[in-house]
């Protein structure tokens, strides 16, 4: 490996750089507040990009080219449903959150309801980010053994400890500005590989753009719409990007400890309402940009006869580091691992703040901590979710194609999760043995819906937060109880 040599020296320097920047916020961790919320000192603009960064994976990048090579630019009928998504937020979840001081998303569950449904959908999360995230840590993995040819095994625990080091020390605030520094990187390093990927193509972009509408690849929108041909089977339709890509993202921007986070450490609930909707601007500019490299991908491996490399989700890094001149390969390399980084470290905080702050702190009662122990048992619980992320990784490589695999799991239980957040913020009947009941009753329908049925994903959180939440509402109706921990925010 010789003649990558320069490219591999960019991307260690990368690595340790990184490292070093984000550990050097260790001193200004002196709270809860500090470690888990940045002291809600971010600009809005810098959580946007943090929001955006949580949202974007190695899964991102390496999945969605796959998903355009092998079909169309549908994806974004998804994208679509997020910028619905976020609207819909700013005016039903916000407003709750902002009132009095939360750490975590699942403290508004126990001011509604009580605290049997704040830990139950506390562990909902951490059950299922763990499940998902590891699904993104080995997908980094692709990428790093294409690199180093270290194997899977190795690459997963290269990338899972460089990123837990300045997690562990430096917590939220050492999150949100590597975000921003790796976010400016990788969309850097994906418009440099668009155009040198373009370059390679006989007859540029006339040439992409003849093959490619040929073949359809452009389309967008698809809104065939017939119960004959299974209608709920089909993943990319106009109809199951909308409400699928609607119901998702409410659940996972508006539930999920990753991004309320986020949303939790702006300044106020203007900036953090900004800081969201803003968001989605960079998050359709970035999809649509790996789209089009994965059909300009398709557009060159067709017209040269060359066979593309299996499975698919290792097209764009085999060909960035086999094709690509030096120095170019080292920097798009070093934006993929950038993009893996900052989900992982998002990954690892949210999931030691609900831990915190959701079991440990309630469950321990315990008065006689400091803001110096309460950062010091934040830190250990950040050192116990790395160690968790690497052991799910190692399994997922035996799970299928990864983006689709990560939406897949994380979209069976966010639906019942918005089900009951939405029962929390738009009822005041439900009690919680009802809300408790409606999200089991949930889970357990969408859970079959995902084992025994060709219903596609992108219709699982809509299906799961339909029930969930008519379900609640009904029992609220039929069966008189007390009233929930509070009247409510409606």
């Amino acid at each position: 490996m010789p003649d990558r040599v320069l490219d591999l020296s960019l991307i260690v320097v990368y690595l340790i750089t990184i490292t070093i920047f984000g550990v050097h916020f260790r001193k200004r961790q002196e709270s809860l507040t500090d470690y888990f919320l940045g002291g809600r000192e971010a600009p809005w603009w810098a959580i946007s990009l943090s929001i955006v960064a949580a949202e974007t994976s190695t899964l991102t990048i390496i999945g969605t080219p796959a998903l355009a090579f092998g079909g169309d630019m549908g994806f974004l009928q998804v994208v679509l449903g997020y910028l619905v998504a976020r609207i819909v937020i700013s005016f039903l979840f916000l407003p709750a959150y902002f009132q009095g001081r939360m750490f975590t998303a699942y403290e508004l569950m126990r001011r509604r309801f009580g605290e049997r449904l704040r830990r139950f959908t506390a562990a909902t999360f951490l059950v299922t980010r763990s499940l998902a995230e590891g699904v993104r840590v080995f997908a980094i993995s692709l990428v790093v053994s294409v690199v180093l040819e270290t194997g899977d095994l190795a690459s997963i625990v290269i990338i899972t400890l460089l990123t837990l080091i300045y997690t562990f020390e430096g917590g939220m605030k050492a999150v949100i500005w590597t975000d921003f520094v790796q976010m400016v990187l990788y969309v850097s390093g994906a418009i440099l590989a668009f155009a040198m990927i373009l370059g390679h193509v006989p007859g540029g972009w006339a040439e992409v753009q003849a093959l490619a509408s040929a073949e359809e690849k452009f389309r967008v929108f698809d809104f065939s719409f017939s119960w004959d041909t299974g209608f709920f089977s089909e993943t990319y339709t106009f109809w199951a990007g909308l409400f699928g890509g609607l119901f998702l993202a409410t659940a996972t921007h508006g539930t999920d400890q990753l991004f309320v986070q986020r949303l939790l450490s702006a300044r106020n609930r203007a900036e953090s309402r900004l800081a969201l909707i803003s968001s989605w601007v960079v998050i359709a500019f970035q999809f649509t940009l790996f789209l089009l490299i994965g059909i300009t991908l398709f557009v060159l491996y067709d017209v040269t006869g060359a066979a593309p490399p299996e499975p698919l989700d290792r097209l764009y890094p085999t060909f960035v580091w086999s094709h690509m001149p030096p120095v170019v390969a080292g920097i798009v390399i070093a934006s993929i691992l950038a993009a893996a980084m900052s989900n992982l470290s998002a990954a690892l905080n949210s999931l030691a703040s609900s831990t915190v702050m959701d079991f440990y702190l309630p469950l321990t009662k315990r008065t006689d901590l400091t803001g110096a122990d309460h950062v010091r048992i934040s830190r250990w619980a950040t050192l116990a979710w790395g160690l968790v992320l690497l052991g799910v990784a190692i399994l997922a490589r035996s799970w299928g194609s990864v983006l689709e695999a990560g939406l897949a799991i994380a979209s069976v239980p966010l639906g019942a999760l918005l089900g009951v957040f939405s029962l929390g913020v738009l009822t005041r009947r439900v009690t919680e043995g009802m809300a408790i009941g409606a999200m089991i009753f949930g889970l357990a329908v969408i859970t079959y819906v995902s084992l025994y049925t060709n219903v596609a994903w992108t219709w699982y959180t809509v299906i799961g937060a339909t029930l969930t939440f008519t379900s609640g509402w009904l029992a609220s109706l039929f069966f008189r109880g007390e009233k929930g921990a509070s009247e409510g925010t409606s």
